[in-house]
């Protein structure tokens, strides 16, 4: 297997700023964080009265994590070092974990936080797990992702950051990723950089999220690769965020695109932690757009997923929780598929008709009577008719007494067969839960009419 490739191409700091933020106001407060377009995109002020990804742990698969940064500090635990051992909580000489970390959870400096680079989610906690170098000048004992992933799955990880790729995939990752999803752990893999259909692994493995990248204008990146697996899209061209070697940097990718999503996806763990990995992405799915203009009629599209996250609608709008896999595709040997419906999952007849053991009851009724029964049906027909014949024998002497009954025929107290009810009887209830569709979970259908 090749080494894991970086998707994030550095930028020059004082460039890349002259060429988005020339117009910045003079009288910022702090320039790191007007840098951070994102932020403002998102609406970031309103979605923290709501959720700050709280109590939520996302590892970060990467080349380490510098949790000493000022804009990071005490969100940072200690981790696993696959390359050398130890802790991954260390200054890393490729800046790419920092980064990833920063656009997650970091949570500024200076009073309340004002200055520095705010994370989507800035509450939450990082798992930094050094896999490689990124560059491939140093990679694991082990050339496989699985053990680190393993790893962040049993160090209660709940959301794994993937802004890595490579060109094959073994037996065991597949496992890992399958024991990942299990667990009800949500993996977000960035798609890759090259502008290609090439999407590489993880991005191409199912049970993963896999996203793209957009710029401040909500159009799809050039280099963002492309292809039935891309879900959503996020910020991903000219991002600030957080370095090892340097405080600070800028940089175009799709691995920064992984990280808004997997802080996104922070903030919905925290607000609703009952929703599985698959319901937490259908969230995400639901309320994305595609810009205007992009000439795109359906989603998901190749290019843009289901659209540009937007996690403050995530968090705030009514949507139902959905299949328990979202629009997620299984891995082989997990739960049952999201394309599972009622006619195939397990437990259902699969059907429009009445379930079996009442139809063959109601053959066992019309292919005779025995003679007791018979004989009781007899007995029961002329003890009512004598019963019948008393009432009416009655009746006529009273009547010959008092008159004929107010009201004539109909009128209320008139004579009914025993055992009859006014109107009609209660009809069977036929009515079947339709099937739903990957990425079409409408509310749940209207009950169906009572009686007729």
């Amino acid at each position: 297997m090749s080494f894991a490739c970086k998707l994030r191409a550095l930028g020059g700091t004082v460039l890349s700023g002259a060429l988005l933020f020339g117009t910045a106001s003079a009288a910022s407060a702090d320039q790191i964080r007007d840098d951070q377009w994102p932020l403002k995109s998102f609406n970031a002020e309103e979605i923290e009265k709501i959720s700050t990804g709280q109590g939520v742990i996302v590892a970060v698969i990467d080349d380490g994590v510098n949790g000493s940064h000022p804009d990071l500090a005490g969100n940072v635990l200690p981790g696993k070092d696959f390359t050398a051992g130890g802790p991954a909580n260390k200054e890393s000489k490729n800046n790419h974990g920092t980064t990833m970390s920063g656009e997650i959870a970091g949570h500024g400096h200076g009073p309340g936080g004002s200055a520095g680079i705010k994370g989507l989610a800035p509450s939450a906690k990082i798992l930094p797990i050094k896999w490689s170098n990124m560059d491939g000048s140093e990679s694991a004992k082990d050339d496989s992702y699985a053990q680190p992933l393993r790893y962040a799955v049993d160090h209660g990880a709940k959301i794994v950051n993937m802004s890595f790729g490579v060109q094959s995939t073994s037996d065991e990752e597949k496992d890992a990723i399958a024991y990942a999803v299990k667990h009800d752990v949500l993996l977000v893999s960035a798609s890759g950089n090259e502008g290609s259909t090439s999407l590489g692994y993880p991005a191409s493995s199912p049970g993963v999220l896999t996203v793209g990248a957009v710029g401040s204008d909500g159009k799809v990146w050039k280099k963002s690769n492309y292809g039935p697996q891309v879900l959503l899209t996020a910020p991903g061209v000219h991002i600030r965020s957080t370095g090892a070697t340097s405080p600070y940097g800028y940089g175009d990718g799709t691995s920064d695109s992984a990280a808004y999503v997997s802080g996104a996806a922070a903030l919905i763990r925290a607000k609703f932690p009952h929703l599985s990995a698959g319901q937490v992405a259908n969230r995400l799915t639901k309320t994305a757009l595609i810009p205007s203009g992009s000439g795109v009629t359906k989603a998901p599209d190749e290019h843009y997923g289901y659209g540009f996250i937007r996690p403050l609608r995530a968090l705030t709008e009514d949507i139902p929780a959905g299949p328990k896999n979202g629009p997620l595709r299984m891995p082989e040997g997990t739960s049952a598929s999201p394309t599972d419906t009622p006619a195939t999952s397990s437990g259902s007849d699969g059907g429009d008709t009445p379930d079996e053991g009442n139809q063959q009851a109601s053959s066992k009724d019309e292919g005779g009577l025995s003679t007791v029964a018979i004989v009781s049906i007899a007995g029961g027909v002329l003890a009512v008719a004598a019963l019948v014949i008393g009432l009416v024998v009655a009746s006529r002497r009273k009547n010959d007494r008092n008159g004929p009954p107010p009201g004539g025929p109909g009128a209320p107290g008139a004579y009914m067969p025993p055992g009859a009810t006014p109107g009609y009887p209660p009809q069977p209830n036929s009515y079947q839960q339709p099937p739903t569709y990957p990425g079409n979970y409408p509310p749940g259908p209207p009950a169906p009419p009572p009686g007729r």
